[in-house]
């Protein structure tokens, strides 16, 4: 069992909260009930995630996306009240780290990567003013194009979309979780022969064929669920609680 602020801290500290400027709040989002026994995570805090963490039991909810986004509509009416309005019937916690998330190198998602397909991390970059966002390595033995998007594949359930480029091994690549195809060109400066984020818009295309990089657009959803499973085992451990991950399937 674990306080509820107490864990808050012990997370704040963790994740270094304070070394990174995001787009929503970090930490605790919505207060349930002040002891903790029973953890669910997840990618999102959406209503299913939500409804099948009650009826698992949780006192508290960890997610990478959460709620308060800047330029979001700060009344709890509609979608957002319902959801929060779940939360405080059911007297569950809601958590969320964002960026922290990405940028932990042992439990973030950026590292969940590397450690699913075996790419060995040689360099963290900065990007977007923050620190270690972009990741870059290598695969454990150089690769044709058509065996990253494979073992991309496998490792994360779902195909991913590939924008074919000039190399024909790749043998340096670099990556960043979720929707980030806006790291490409920097990606591209380093000298990689692929980049792999979640993410694709209408000029990646245009951008990873002129670059001559491949472009892999792995999944937003599917490149951030090693983050929370990671942060959800270390937290069951670290403080004897139960920790489950619900997966709520998502194309994006």
């Amino acid at each position: 069992m674990v306080h509820r602020e107490a864990l808050e801290a012990y997370l704040h500290e963790q994740l270094a909260v304070g070394e990174c400027t995001d787009y929503a709040p970090n930490g605790l989002q919505v207060a349930g009930r002040e002891r903790i026994e029973t953890l669910v995570t997840g990618v999102t805090a959406s209503a299913a995630l939500l409804e099948a963490a009650a009826a698992a039991g949780a006192d508290a909810v960890l997610v990478h996306h959460g709620y308060f986004w800047k330029g979001e509509d700060p009344r709890l009416v509609g979608m957002k009240g319902r959801r929060v309005r779940l939360l405080m019937e059911a007297g569950i916690n809601l958590y969320a780290y964002h960026l922290p998330l990405d940028v932990h190198p042992e439990l973030g998602n950026n590292a969940g990567l590397a450690r699913l397909l075996g790419w060995e991390v040689t360099e963290r970059r900065s990007a977007h003013g923050v620190p270690g966002l972009l990741w870059v390595g290598r695969p454990a033995a150089p690769l044709d194009p058509g065996a990253l998007r494979r073992g991309l594949a496998e490792a994360l359930g779902r195909e991913p979309t590939h924008v074919a480029a000039a190399p024909e091994r790749i043998e340096r690549l670099a990556w960043c979780s979720g929707g980030a195809e806006r790291l490409l060109e920097q990606a591209a400066g380093l000298g990689v022969d692929a980049y792999v984020s979640g993410e694709i818009s209408e000029p990646t295309a245009h951008a990873a064929r002129e670059l001559g990089v491949h472009y892999f657009a792995a999944g937003h959803h599917a490149t951030e669920r090693s983050g929370v499973q990671a942060l959800g085992a270390h937290l069951g451990e670290a403080f004897g609680i139960n920790h489950r991950y619900i997966e709520i399937s998502n194309p994006a």
